[in-house]
Protein backbone atom coordinates (compact mmCIF):
# COMPACT_ATOMS: atom_id res chain seq x y z
CA UNK A 1 0.00 0.00 0.00
CA UNK A 2 3.12 2.42 0.90
CA UNK A 3 4.44 1.75 -2.53
CA UNK A 4 1.11 2.49 -4.43
CA UNK A 5 0.91 6.06 -2.77
CA UNK A 6 4.62 6.84 -3.29
CA UNK A 7 4.01 5.88 -7.09
CA UNK A 8 0.62 8.23 -7.00
CA UNK A 9 3.22 10.56 -5.44
CA UNK A 10 6.01 10.32 -8.35
CA UNK A 11 3.15 10.30 -10.90
CA UNK A 12 1.74 13.49 -9.51
CA UNK A 13 5.24 15.26 -9.38
CA UNK A 14 6.05 14.10 -12.86
CA UNK A 15 2.78 15.64 -14.30
CA UNK A 16 2.60 18.75 -12.56
CA UNK A 17 6.84 19.00 -14.02
CA UNK A 18 5.51 18.49 -17.32
CA UNK A 19 2.62 20.85 -16.99
CA UNK A 20 4.55 23.83 -16.15
CA UNK A 21 5.64 23.76 -19.62
CA UNK A 22 2.21 24.35 -20.85
CA UNK A 23 3.07 25.36 -24.33
CA UNK A 24 5.27 22.63 -24.85
CA UNK A 25 3.23 19.61 -23.71
CA UNK A 26 0.48 21.44 -25.84
CA UNK A 27 2.37 21.02 -28.88
CA UNK A 28 3.98 17.94 -28.41
CA UNK A 29 0.70 16.48 -27.90
CA UNK A 30 -0.94 17.84 -30.63
CA UNK A 31 2.35 16.70 -32.84
CA UNK A 32 1.43 13.30 -31.07
CA UNK A 33 -2.41 13.31 -31.99
CA UNK A 34 -1.42 14.79 -35.70
CA UNK A 35 1.46 11.64 -36.66
CA UNK A 36 -1.10 9.11 -35.94
CA UNK A 37 -3.90 10.71 -37.70
CA UNK A 38 -1.85 10.74 -40.28
CA UNK A 39 -1.38 6.82 -40.23
CA UNK A 40 -5.17 6.22 -39.77
CA UNK A 41 -5.66 8.14 -43.12
CA UNK A 42 -3.07 5.99 -44.72
CA UNK A 43 -5.50 2.70 -44.07
CA UNK A 44 -8.72 4.79 -44.89
CA UNK A 45 -7.06 4.97 -48.24
CA UNK A 46 -6.36 1.49 -48.43
CA UNK A 47 -9.81 1.14 -47.83
CA UNK A 48 -10.54 3.17 -50.98
CA UNK A 49 -9.20 0.76 -53.28
CA UNK A 50 -9.88 -2.70 -51.59
CA UNK A 51 -13.55 -2.49 -49.76
CA UNK A 52 -12.13 -5.46 -47.54
CA UNK A 53 -9.08 -7.17 -46.38
CA UNK A 54 -9.90 -11.31 -45.47
CA UNK A 55 -13.33 -10.43 -44.04
CA UNK A 56 -12.76 -7.50 -42.19
CA UNK A 57 -14.12 -4.10 -43.40
CA UNK A 58 -12.36 -0.62 -42.80
CA UNK A 59 -14.87 -0.20 -39.41
CA UNK A 60 -13.96 -3.58 -37.78
CA UNK A 61 -9.78 -2.78 -39.14
CA UNK A 62 -10.58 0.52 -37.05
CA UNK A 63 -11.11 -1.40 -33.56
CA UNK A 64 -8.18 -3.08 -34.17
CA UNK A 65 -6.10 0.05 -34.80
CA UNK A 66 -7.73 1.62 -31.61
CA UNK A 67 -7.36 -0.26 -29.87
CA UNK A 68 -3.76 -1.52 -30.08
CA UNK A 69 -2.74 2.04 -30.40
CA UNK A 70 -4.45 2.91 -26.93
CA UNK A 71 -2.64 0.26 -25.72
CA UNK A 72 1.05 1.13 -26.73
CA UNK A 73 0.57 5.29 -25.94
CA UNK A 74 -0.46 3.61 -22.34
CA UNK A 75 2.57 1.62 -22.55
CA UNK A 76 4.88 4.04 -23.89
CA UNK A 77 3.46 6.91 -21.19
CA UNK A 78 4.16 4.23 -18.22
CA UNK A 79 6.71 2.53 -19.40
CA UNK A 80 9.23 5.67 -20.40
CA UNK A 81 11.67 4.93 -17.32
CA UNK A 82 12.80 1.09 -19.28
CA UNK A 83 12.36 3.06 -22.40
CA UNK A 84 15.14 5.61 -21.61
CA UNK A 85 16.96 2.77 -19.46
CA UNK A 86 20.08 3.16 -21.64
CA UNK A 87 20.61 7.06 -20.27
CA UNK A 88 20.68 6.02 -16.86
CA UNK A 89 23.12 2.94 -17.63
CA UNK A 90 25.56 5.40 -19.60
CA UNK A 91 25.33 8.36 -17.06
CA UNK A 92 25.58 6.02 -14.36
CA UNK A 93 22.53 6.89 -12.53
CA UNK A 94 21.47 3.33 -12.71
CA UNK A 95 24.17 3.02 -9.81
CA UNK A 96 22.53 5.40 -7.89
CA UNK A 97 18.67 3.40 -8.59
CA UNK A 98 20.98 0.19 -7.10
CA UNK A 99 21.97 1.71 -3.74
CA UNK A 100 18.17 2.83 -2.40
CA UNK A 101 16.41 1.00 -0.41
CA UNK A 102 13.09 0.83 -2.69
CA UNK A 103 12.89 -2.25 -5.98
CA UNK A 104 14.80 -1.36 -9.11
CA UNK A 105 12.32 -2.17 -10.80
CA UNK A 106 9.89 -0.05 -8.94
CA UNK A 107 12.55 3.08 -9.31
CA UNK A 108 12.39 2.48 -13.11
CA UNK A 109 8.97 2.68 -13.98
CA UNK A 110 8.58 5.63 -11.56
CA UNK A 111 11.09 7.76 -13.40
CA UNK A 112 8.89 8.99 -15.84
CA UNK A 113 5.32 9.50 -16.28
CA UNK A 114 5.39 10.68 -20.08
CA UNK A 115 1.46 12.60 -20.40
CA UNK A 116 2.46 14.07 -23.79
CA UNK A 117 1.01 10.07 -25.07
CA UNK A 118 -2.07 11.50 -24.42
CA UNK A 119 -1.89 12.34 -27.77
CA UNK A 120 -1.99 8.69 -29.40
CA UNK A 121 -3.72 7.79 -26.72
CA UNK A 122 -7.29 10.05 -27.57
CA UNK A 123 -6.80 9.36 -31.10
CA UNK A 124 -6.86 5.72 -30.56
CA UNK A 125 -10.17 6.38 -28.36
CA UNK A 126 -11.63 8.30 -31.42
CA UNK A 127 -10.89 6.15 -34.10
CA UNK A 128 -11.92 2.86 -31.81
CA UNK A 129 -15.42 4.48 -30.67
CA UNK A 130 -15.51 5.47 -34.65
CA UNK A 131 -15.43 2.02 -35.52
CA UNK A 132 -17.44 0.76 -33.10
CA UNK A 133 -20.31 3.35 -34.24
CA UNK A 134 -20.02 2.50 -37.72
CA UNK A 135 -20.12 -1.39 -37.07
CA UNK A 136 -23.60 -0.46 -34.94
CA UNK A 137 -22.83 -3.25 -32.90
CA UNK A 138 -24.43 -2.98 -29.45
CA UNK A 139 -21.93 -1.91 -26.30
CA UNK A 140 -22.76 -5.24 -24.07
CA UNK A 141 -20.59 -6.79 -21.61
CA UNK A 142 -18.69 -9.38 -24.41
CA UNK A 143 -17.83 -6.61 -26.16
CA UNK A 144 -16.32 -4.08 -23.42
CA UNK A 145 -14.83 -6.68 -21.56
CA UNK A 146 -13.06 -8.16 -24.97
CA UNK A 147 -12.12 -4.81 -25.57
CA UNK A 148 -10.86 -3.95 -21.75
CA UNK A 149 -8.62 -7.67 -22.02
CA UNK A 150 -7.05 -6.55 -25.15
CA UNK A 151 -6.03 -3.28 -24.22
CA UNK A 152 -4.56 -4.49 -21.27
CA UNK A 153 -2.79 -7.25 -22.48
CA UNK A 154 -1.44 -4.79 -25.08
CA UNK A 155 0.20 -2.44 -22.67
CA UNK A 156 1.45 -5.29 -20.93
CA UNK A 157 3.25 -6.72 -24.27
CA UNK A 158 4.32 -3.37 -25.30
CA UNK A 159 5.79 -2.88 -21.59
CA UNK A 160 7.52 -5.86 -21.73
CA UNK A 161 9.37 -5.15 -25.05
CA UNK A 162 10.78 -1.84 -23.31
CA UNK A 163 11.54 -4.14 -20.12
CA UNK A 164 13.87 -6.33 -22.83
CA UNK A 165 14.93 -2.97 -24.64
CA UNK A 166 16.24 -2.53 -21.45
CA UNK A 167 18.15 -5.56 -20.29
CA UNK A 168 19.78 -4.89 -23.73
CA UNK A 169 21.41 -2.20 -22.99
CA UNK A 170 22.85 -3.22 -20.01
CA UNK A 171 25.29 -5.21 -22.40
CA UNK A 172 25.36 -2.66 -25.04
CA UNK A 173 25.35 0.68 -22.75
CA UNK A 174 23.10 1.62 -26.27
CA UNK A 175 19.59 1.70 -27.23
CA UNK A 176 19.05 -1.33 -29.81
CA UNK A 177 16.97 0.13 -32.65
CA UNK A 178 16.21 -3.34 -33.24
CA UNK A 179 14.09 -3.65 -30.90
CA UNK A 180 11.90 -0.92 -32.44
CA UNK A 181 11.33 -3.52 -35.08
CA UNK A 182 9.08 -4.95 -32.60
CA UNK A 183 7.35 -2.19 -30.82
CA UNK A 184 6.96 0.49 -33.63
CA UNK A 185 6.87 -2.53 -35.87
CA UNK A 186 4.55 -4.68 -34.03
CA UNK A 187 2.02 -1.44 -33.57
CA UNK A 188 2.06 -1.51 -37.69
CA UNK A 189 1.39 -5.33 -37.89
CA UNK A 190 -1.22 -5.58 -34.80
CA UNK A 191 -3.29 -2.80 -36.22
CA UNK A 192 -4.79 -5.83 -39.08
CA UNK A 193 -5.65 -9.29 -38.24
CA UNK A 194 -2.92 -11.29 -38.07
CA UNK A 195 -4.64 -13.95 -40.35
CA UNK A 196 -4.23 -11.65 -43.48
CA UNK A 197 -0.30 -12.58 -43.07
CA UNK A 198 1.77 -15.31 -43.99
CA UNK A 199 1.75 -18.44 -41.47
CA UNK A 200 5.71 -17.81 -40.42
CA UNK A 201 4.83 -14.16 -39.20
CA UNK A 202 1.48 -15.13 -37.70
CA UNK A 203 3.42 -18.20 -35.22
CA UNK A 204 6.44 -15.76 -34.75
CA UNK A 205 3.84 -12.64 -33.19
CA UNK A 206 2.00 -15.54 -31.60
CA UNK A 207 4.41 -17.94 -29.75
CA UNK A 208 7.25 -15.68 -29.57
CA UNK A 209 6.36 -11.74 -28.97
CA UNK A 210 1.88 -12.37 -28.36
CA UNK A 211 0.86 -9.28 -29.84
CA UNK A 212 -1.70 -11.46 -31.54
CA UNK A 213 -2.61 -13.26 -28.25
CA UNK A 214 -3.52 -9.44 -26.80
CA UNK A 215 -5.40 -7.90 -30.56
CA UNK A 216 -6.62 -10.28 -32.86
CA UNK A 217 -7.96 -13.83 -30.38
CA UNK A 218 -9.95 -11.24 -28.12
CA UNK A 219 -11.43 -8.81 -30.99
CA UNK A 220 -11.98 -11.66 -33.50
CA UNK A 221 -14.13 -12.70 -30.45
CA UNK A 222 -15.84 -9.80 -29.99
CA UNK A 223 -16.37 -8.81 -33.73
CA UNK A 224 -17.15 -12.44 -34.94
CA UNK A 225 -18.53 -14.21 -31.90
CA UNK A 226 -15.79 -17.36 -32.34
CA UNK A 227 -13.90 -18.87 -30.07
CA UNK A 228 -14.49 -16.50 -27.25
CA UNK A 229 -12.64 -19.12 -24.67
CA UNK A 230 -9.64 -18.69 -26.66
CA UNK A 231 -11.08 -14.96 -26.68
CA UNK A 232 -10.50 -14.12 -22.96
CA UNK A 233 -7.79 -16.36 -22.20
CA UNK A 234 -5.14 -15.23 -24.90
CA UNK A 235 -4.69 -11.49 -23.18
CA UNK A 236 -3.31 -12.83 -20.55
CA UNK A 237 -0.12 -14.02 -22.21
CA UNK A 238 0.39 -10.53 -22.19
CA UNK A 239 1.00 -10.11 -18.56
CA UNK A 240 3.28 -13.97 -18.90
CA UNK A 241 5.15 -11.83 -21.47
CA UNK A 242 5.31 -8.74 -18.86
CA UNK A 243 6.67 -11.32 -16.02
CA UNK A 244 9.06 -12.98 -18.28
CA UNK A 245 10.65 -10.00 -19.31
CA UNK A 246 11.26 -8.96 -15.78
CA UNK A 247 12.87 -11.96 -14.88
CA UNK A 248 15.03 -11.64 -17.99
CA UNK A 249 16.05 -8.14 -16.31
CA UNK A 250 16.94 -8.99 -13.01
CA UNK A 251 18.85 -11.66 -14.52
CA UNK A 252 20.52 -9.15 -16.73
CA UNK A 253 21.13 -6.84 -14.43
CA UNK A 254 22.74 -9.30 -12.33
CA UNK A 255 25.67 -8.73 -14.57
CA UNK A 256 26.02 -4.56 -14.72
CA UNK A 257 29.15 -3.01 -14.65
CA UNK A 258 29.49 0.72 -14.02
CA UNK A 259 30.62 2.67 -16.67
CA UNK A 260 32.41 5.19 -14.11
CA UNK A 261 30.82 8.08 -15.65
Amino acid sequence: MESVKLYLKYISLSIKSQLSYKVSFILLSMGNFAITVIEFIGVLALFDRFESINGYSVHEIAIFYGVINCSFALAEAFGRGFDQFHKYVQSGNFDRILLRPRGVIFQILSQEIQIMRIGRLMQGVFVLFWGFIQIGRDVDFLLVSLVLLSIIGGIAVFTGLFVLQATLSIFTIESLEIVNAFTYGGVQSAQYPISIYKKWFQYFFIYIIPLACVSYFPLNGALKNENLVLAFLAPFMGLVFFIFSLFIFKIGARFYSSTGT
